[in-house]
């Protein structure tokens, strides 16, 4: 198992399962001998150069994403994988947040006077739609899949470039096919976008084209974007880098609680593969070390709690560290872990 996945070597180890953790990219075939089963996450390709020849017959990735997973492959082969949908959408829902207010910190702009485009509506996309509204927000969704199932209430692309100052992107990464997400933020949808915005991709790299949009923020003083997720990990565009008003090394969703999330469903669905009767181990995260906010306002609090300024200006500095810094995040608590007061009266986030 990829030795990154907190809370689950111990889990697996009490259920009586012999445990080895490595690296997730230094796991190949011959460190597989033996092993049944895999655990991974989106840095392991699991593939039949991986996989042929071995006795694992489940996997499963402790992330969202399952792009890394050769599907077709591991049908033919007979090999079952899970994913942890939803994990971290509470994770990812607070990075999105955090951006938008430390992009507005320096703006003076009343947040309920702008309008956000959510492209992909799904376990993320509706958390960060509920928050907006909530906002007082003006707020235009683009679902393809959703849209062509009979489901109202969702306009095309170039709409959101020409009406909203903040767009954010949440789709699944497909490469082709009638909802194909590659590049679906490209040079059209840039060139259509006229007015001071902010731009956030916390999906997928491939689903911004990362060539189209340095071009755009080097030509558009009024662009900035919010990149959490690049093309190339970790060979990333330094141009780009450079040029992102956040920049983080693919930890959107690196919370305690989404880490915690998605070892529960792991070990959850792995105790159905292997009919395992008895009462799972039970996994308890401690409260936060200060779990006490006291803010003026609620951007206050949640910058407070978060910001990826931080996580911004290690990047930036380090560009070569991206998988370091990925693989050494430490894992940032939820709002919801705390107890938050503005102006003194208590607030539940």
């Amino acid at each position: 198992m990829d030795e990154k996945i907190p809370y689950l070597q111990e889990a697996l180890t009490q259920m009586g399962h012999t445990v080895t953790a490595m690296p997730g990219d230094a796991i190949d075939a011959v460190a597989l001998d033996g092993a049944g089963a895999l655990f991974v996450r989106t840095r392991t390709l699991c593939n039949a150069a991986l996989l042929d020849g071995t006795d694992v017959r489940f996997i499963g990735t402790a992330t969202i994403g399952y792009d890394h997973i050769d599907a077709d492959y591991c049908r033919r082969a007979g090999i079952e994988w899970v994913s942890a949908p939803g994990c971290n959408a509470d994770a990812v829902l607070q990075y999105v947040q955090s951006s938008i207010y430390s992009w507005l910190k320096d703006k003076k702009t009343d947040i309920s006077a702008l309008a956000i485009g959510i492209v992909g509506v799904g376990r993320i996309g509706s958390r960060v739609e509920r928050w907006a509204r909530s906002q007082g927000m003006t707020v235009l969704l683009n679902d393809p899949p959703r849209q062509a199932a009979g489901e109202p209430g969702f306009v095309s692309l170039d709409e959101i470039a020409r009406v909203c100052d903040i767009v954010t992107f949440h789709p699944t990464l497909s490469l082709s096919g009638p909802f194909r997400s590659y590049h679906l933020l490209d040079s059209a949808f840039l060139a259509k976008i006229n007015r001071r915005a902010l731009l956030i991709n916390a999906s997928r790299g491939a689903v911004a084209d990362n060539n189209a949009l340095y071009d755009a923020v080097v030509g558009n003083s009024l662009l900035d974007v919010a990149l959490d997720v690049w093309e190339n990990e970790p060979k990333i565009s330094q141009e780009l880098l450079e040029r992102a008003f956040i920049a983080t090394p693919h930890v959107a969703g690196y919370s305690a609680k989404g880490k915690l999330n998605a070892s529960q469903m792991m070990l959850q669905a792995f105790a159905q593969y292997t009919s395992y009767k008895a009462e799972l181990p039970h996994i308890e995260l401690p409260p936060p070390a200060n779990n006490n906010i006291e803010a003026s306002t609620l951007a206050d609090a949640l910058l407070k709690i978060y910001s990826p300024l931080s996580d911004t200006a290690k990047l930036k500095s380090s560009p070569s560290m991206f998988e370091w810094l990925r693989n050494n995040y430490e894992l940032r608590r939820e709002p919801s872990e705390f107890i938050v007061h503005i102006d003194g009266k208590p607030v539940v986030l």
